[in-house]
């Protein structure tokens, strides 16, 4: 019993970092433009699948695949923003957000036009082994895309808080008019925070594609992004480092003690469960901060 929770959890936590790094994209966005993005499972689909095509239908190293992929999504995102978004500024939400859901049919209808729906096999970027810690059975695969994911989400936060782009998409996020007042060009980082979280969501979509294969399907993972986000907080970088493991050792421990009481799927069901409660409890997340106006 004892040793099925510490794997249980070991795995959610693992897993969770993926997570962490799916609801990055997504809060990249919404903290720069306040827009929350229901397109990022797509986005992140349409990257791997590039990165795939290139291996294996290219023969491509991987590395050189990966690089024109992340260029293919910078450019995606840029032109998403540029085109469909731009044009859409100052308008109210909900128009907006019924934007982004026509985003996601269309780049999903692309993905399924041009690779079909069936499972391909992508290639491992880690040696598949199992090692033991403690006593406690490690996939060397998951823990070393669990690295991988967060310090990518490390780097990200770095970039936001030392570097003159990233300090230019906070000062945005602040206030938009003051930002401009000040000589912001608000509309490129608007147009950066779109091309990085294009890239953010490929490199995630890579991960995953090397733990589980690559189907149109993989894009629905996404939507495990959102109850790390209203865990996180919808504006914080550091809250998807910390809500995203735990979010994974909620969605393991169902799945394993229980799933098999019902004959499956309360592990998909949990997090959401999670998310229900912060909402009504703590709406502002963890790490998030309220907002009070004067009236």
């Amino acid at each position: 019993m004892v040793t099925g929770i510490i794997t249980a959890v070991i795995t959610g936590a693992l897993i969770g970092c993926v997570y962490s790094l799916i609801a990055l994209g997504i809060v990249l966005i919404y903290k720069t433009t306040q827009v929350f993005n229901l397109a990022q499972g797509e986005m992140l689909l349409i990257g791997t699948w590039l990165t795939w095509t290139m291996i294996t239908v290219a023969n491509l190293p991987f590395w050189l695949s990966l690089i024109i992929a992340l260029l293919f999504s910078i450019l995606l995102g840029m032109l998403i923003e540029r085109f469909i978004l731009r044009p859409m500024l100052g308008q109210p939400l909900l128009p907006i957000i019924m934007i982004t859901i026509g985003i996601f049919s269309l780049l999903r209808g692309i993905s399924i036009y041009f690779w079909g729906g069936e499972v391909q096999s992508f290639p491992p970027l880690f040696p598949i082994e199992v090692i033991t810690i403690g006593f406690i059975p490690v996939s060397t695969h998951l823990l070393a895309a669990a690295i991988m994911a967060t310090l990518l989400v490390i780097v990200t936060y770095a970039y936001f808080r030392f570097t003159r782009g990233g300090l230019a998409m906070m000062a945005t996020a602040e206030n938009v008019m003051i930002a401009q007042s000040l000589g912001t060009n608000v509309k490129a980082a608007f147009s950066r925070s779109w091309a990085i979280s294009a890239m953010v969501g490929t490199l995630s979509g890579v991960l995953l594609g090397s733990i589980m294969g690559i189907f149109f399907g993989l894009s629905d993972l996404s939507f495990k992004a959102f109850p790390v986000i209203i865990l996180g907080g919808l504006e914080s970088i550091p809250g998807v480092l910390v809500a995203g493991p735990i979010m994974g050792i909620c969605e393991s421990l169902g799945a394993t003690f229980l799933d098999p009481m019902v004959g499956g799927g309360i592990g998909d069901i949990v997090p959401y469960v999670v998310m229900l409660i912060v909402l009504v409890i703590r709406p502002s997340g963890l790490f998030g901060y309220k907002i009070i106006e004067r009236v």
